[in-house]
């Protein structure tokens, strides 16, 4: 597949304990957008962050938090990402969803 120069950056904020059909909600994400046959994703893991709600969530040792923060980030053409973003809507009950417009350098 070769991307367009211009693409498209869509990243997820969402917690490691979100679920979605019983799997974490970041693996079933990562699993949609390759079944729907988007360019690339990865899943990026915190180590500290808070969202909406401004609970603070860590990995420090004296205070494990079992729900630390996740960042997905799928890259490809405008129109593929527009087409996923529905679909993405009814699976992210909670986080916060971002969009932007990137140079693709290599994709190779």
């Amino acid at each position: 597949m070769k991307l367009p120069e211009d693409a498209e950056l869509l990243r997820v904020f969402i917690g490691e304990s979100d679920r979605y059909d019983g799997k974490p909600l970041y693996e079933a994400i990562v699993e949609e957008a390759r079944r729907r046959g988007l360019a690339g994703a990865t899943v990026l893991r915190g180590v500290l962050g808070f969202g909406v709600h401004s609970r603070l969530h860590t990995s420090k040792v004296l205070r494990l938090s079992e729900d630390l923060p996740m960042v997905v980030e799928i890259v490809d053409r405008k129109d593929r990402i527009e087409a996923f973003l529905p679909v993405l809507d009814t699976m992210v009950k909670e986080g916060m969803i971002t969009l932007e417009d990137i140079r693709v350098i290599a994709y190779r």
